[in-house]
Order: C-alpha cells, then sequence, then structure tokens
C-alpha cells in the first residue's frame, strides 16, 4: 500500500491550498483517512479525519477553516485549507487506515507535504 501526497506550497496568510493524497496497492478496504501535521520543533498532530462514512474529526485550531472530504471509489482524500494562517506552516502528512487484500491490518503515512504560510 502507498500513498501518494500532493499540493502543498507557499501562500500568503488568509490564502488557501488543497491538498490531496491518493492511495494505492492491495487494498480491500480503507477505515480512517486523514490529515496530520508536524510543525517545526512539535510533534505530529491530528488535523482532520474521515471515516469510511464520511464522519468528520478536527483539530479546535482547523475548525470552520479546513474541510476534510473524501472519494471512496477512487481511494483518494482531500484538505481544503482555506484562511491560513502561519501556524498553520507544517509538513502534512496523509494518512490511511484499513485492510489489504491478504486480510491484514494497515496504517500507512504518506511522504509529506510542506505547507508554508507567509505573514
Amino acid at each position: 500500500v502507498q500513498l501518494q501526497a500532493s499540493g502543498g506550497g507557499l501562500v500568503q496568510a488568509g490564502g488557501s491550498l488543497r491538498l490531496s493524497c491518493a492511495a494505492s496497492g492491495s487494498i480491500f478496504s480503507i477505515n480512517d483517512m486523514g490529515w496530520y501535521r508536524q510543525a517545526p520543533g512539535k510533534q505530529r498532530e491530528l488535523v482532520a479525519i474521515i471515516s469510511s462514512a464520511g464522519s468528520t474529526k478536527y483539530a479546535d485550531s482547523v475548525k470552520g477553516r479546513f474541510t476534510i472530504s473524501r472519494d471512496n471509489a477512487k481511494k483518494t482524500v482531500t484538505l481544503q485549507m482555506n484562511s491560513l494562517n502561519p501556524e498553520d506552516t507544517a509538513v502534512y502528512y496523509c494518512n490511511a487506515q484499513g485492510r489489504d487484500l491478504y486480510s491484514r491490518l494497515f496504517n500507512y503515512w504518506g511522504q509529506g507535504t510542506l505547507v508554508t504560510v507567509s505573514s
């Protein structure tokens, strides 16, 4: 199983970015898909997560600004980030948890994509 993330970059405060992540490989089913981030000198933290049924959970710091969505058929998860501020600067990682074709549980991470918000 592989996760390929894209969409990071440099944006000014108040701007928007859209992150996408596609899962591929020997996947039978994906339960939760999510985005996490790690700022310099800080621990990785949950940004948003979405279940296969579409239930979502957000970090308090991004509620009302970020929206997570997924396409189960395409095995993709997207994070729309609006009203970005410098505190959102971090490396963003996508994550997927599920079961592969051999009935083994998996928990994989994408390679990370850098989001930089300038003031």
